[in-house]
């Protein structure tokens, strides 16, 4: 089976992730892509999620928080503001930011910054998807 080159850096621990993978499902601000070897050039934006990579026969889960993707026929390159595999994400905190996400839209304080509570409420849930564990 055809194979493409994943890698994945953030700013804090460069290099994530970085294998020659079959598919990559991804999350980008026009919605889900799913990026298979050969593909077109491609740069979009991504947004929080639990990003799934498809390698010989098995699927991977990896924590995105965000950032760009470039896409050529042979390179996906994303270059993220986090990016966690599943056994670096701390579930209770995650929770915890969840719970404290859904606890600032439920007040409807006009002092609340409703984008800023939206994305924590997605990067938690996004951690918890990619750990398995039910969203609260």
């Amino acid at each position: 089976m055809a194979t493409i080159l994943l890698e994945v850096a953030t700013p804090d621990k460069g290099e994530v992730y970085a294998k020659e993978i079959n598919m990559l499902i991804t999350r980008s601000i026009c919605g889900e892509l799913g990026i298979l070897p050969k593909h077109a050039n491609l740069l979009t934006e991504l947004v929080p999620h639990a990003m799934r990579i498809k390698e010989g026969g098995g699927e991977t889960k990896l924590f995105v928080s965000g950032g760009f993707m470039e896409v050529t026929p042979e390179k996906i390159t994303i270059l993220a503001d986090a990016a966690e595999a599943p056994d670096d994400i701390d579930v209770e905190r995650a929770k915890a930011a969840y719970k404290r996400a859904e606890e600032r839209l439920a007040k409807k304080d006009s002092e609340i910054d409703i984008d800023r509570a939206e994305a924590a409420l997605a990067r938690a849930k996004a951690r918890l998807l990619v750990k398995g564990v039910p969203i609260p």
